[in-house]
């Protein structure tokens, strides 16, 4: 009994380093996409006045729902594409992304909730921090995603240090700090992910 446990430990080993050697192909290109489209409407909407933007609270909840509806997709999406392009490594590819990328979104989520509750009047800080932390996970993810996802990180980057610099004049919410960095964000990396996953079928024929 010991050595079949041994040969399945070393069965899982391998396939974990065979995930760990291979691109990660989960991530559909027009739901990402589309994630870009719903923050560059939901700013849009903001600044007309059909949705809340006064107060640090209401303005905040908005693009927290925008935030779930858009992971919520791309999970789905996520989970049907990885069963689909890594068939026998698909558990471990997907765990291994959602692994990556839960830290970032816990942080998020964490700085968040302390901000709203002892400094609410610190919130304006919140989308440059939001859009940082991104930056640093699309950085740290090229590991398994095409490399040249750094575009985006560093879009990412450069627009949370933007967005921290210009905030802390008003001191203020504002939806297009929100709507265009992850807008348009997330339509560069929606072409990244397109142009690779081309790429990648080219190379298969």
């Amino acid at each position: 009994m010991s050595d079949l446990h041994k040969a399945l430990a070393d069965i899982g080993r391998i396939r974990v380093q065979l995930a760990a050697g291979t691109m990660f192909r989960g991530f559909g290109p027009a739901v990402i996409a589309l994630s870009g489209v719903m923050a560059l409407a939901a700013a849009a909407a903001q600044s007309a006045g059909a949705l809340p933007d006064d107060a640090p609270m209401p303005f905040l909840l908005v693009w927290i729902v925008v935030a779930i509806a858009s992971g919520a997709l791309i999970g789905i999406e996520m989970r049907a594409r990885t069963l689909r392009q890594h068939s026998g490594l698909a558990d471990v590819m997907l765990l291994n992304a959602v692994e990556h990328f839960l830290p970032f979104g816990a942080v998020g989520a964490v700085i968040a909730a302390i901000i709203m509750r002892n400094a609410p009047e610190l919130a304006w800080l919140l989308p440059g921090l939001w859009q940082l932390l991104v930056g640093l996970g699309l950085f740290a993810a090229t590991r398994f995603l095409p490399r040249t996802v750094m575009l985006a990180a560093a879009w990412y980057l450069i627009a949370g240090a933007v967005v921290l610099t210009l905030t802390s004049s008003t001191r203020g919410l504002d939806p297009w700090s929100m709507g265009l960095p992850f807008g348009v964000g997330q339509l560069i990396l929606a072409v990244i992910l397109r142009n690779a996953e081309g790429e990648a079928d080219a190379e298969d024929e």
